[in-house]
């Protein structure tokens, strides 16, 4: 597995930053490569990609989401295989630091020289920034989940 950490300041509240990225279905707004994520519940999402012309779709289960804190998540089925947290750090009552840590397996070979070549690594703090500007243009999010859900729980505790 290839390890990709990003961080990216943003100038907006730690409350509206967390709430924005718990949308789930807005990621293709600011993912290069995300076409749609259907969340399914609370916990789980389906997630459809399409990168440098491969299509994959996949499931994630988010196992830690603390507000304003944290969210972390797995893979549990499909053609992909990941996990990751993103942690939300207030820095003052308008700036927020942004930090995404993901283990990434690569399968087939077209993944595995992505990541050879940092291609990943660079996707993702693409990805952040885009989510920079998109959260920052708006000043507010467009929805907000702020349900705890906790390591080995059954369910969202909120």
């Amino acid at each position: 597995m290839s390890t990709v950490k990003e961080t990216v300041d943003v100038e907006v509240p730690v409350r509206t930053v967390y709430n924005q990225w718990t949308q789930f279905e807005e990621f293709p707004q600011f993912m290069e490569g995300v076409e749609e994520i259907r969340q399914l519940d609370d916990r789980h999402n389906h997630w459809t990609t399409e990168i440098g012309g491969i299509r994959r779709e996949f499931d994630t289960e988010i196992i830690d989401q603390l507000p304003d804190e944290r969210i972390a998540w797995r893979t549990t089925g499909g053609d992909t295989r990941q996990r990751g947290v993103v942690s939300f750090q207030r820095l003052d009552d308008s700036h927020t630091r942004v930090q995404l840590v993901m283990e990434v397996e690569p399968t087939g070979a077209a993944e595995k020289t992505a990541d050879m070549v940092g291609l990943i690594d660079r996707r993702t703090r693409g990805d952040l920034r885009r989510f920079k500007a998109y959260i920052e243009q708006r000043e507010r999010e467009t929805g907000a989940w702020r349900g705890r859900i906790r390591p080995g729980g059954s369910g969202p505790v909120t």
